[in-house]
């Protein structure tokens, strides 16, 4: 699995990390009970097949309400796509297909 599961705890810290080895951070937030969340991490593994230099952060909106409120999650899935931390190429409710995801990641590349 792509994911690396985060916290109110681990959370900047693994964040940091991530984005010092250049990768492209995506915050994945989500419920283990929610069938959409399901389906958003299959979309999240099929761009992890098709691009190296991401790195998903998974984050249990039911368990880190911090986290939730910081980034002003209001339904999941919710994707954030970021290039660097001070620079977010996205921001989405629902299912994100991989494709649009792929898109946006290569467009800010060029």
């Amino acid at each position: 699995m792509p994911f690396i599961d985060v916290d109110e705890d681990n959370f900047d810290a693994v964040l940091a990390r991530e984005f010092e080895k250049e990768k492209i951070v995506i915050l994945k937030f989500g419920s283990h009970y929610c069938d959409a969340c399901q389906t958003m991490e299959m979309e999240l593994e099929e761009l992890c097949d098709r691009l190296a230099n991401v790195s998903i952060l998974r984050i249990d909106s039911n368990v880190s309400a911090y986290l939730t409120q910081r980034y002003f999650v209001e339904e999941v899935p919710t994707t954030l796509i970021f290039k660097e931390a001070e620079k977010q190429l996205s921001y989405t409710t629902g299912i994100m297909l991989a494709d649009d995801m792929v898109d946006i990641i290569l467009n800010e590349q060029r």
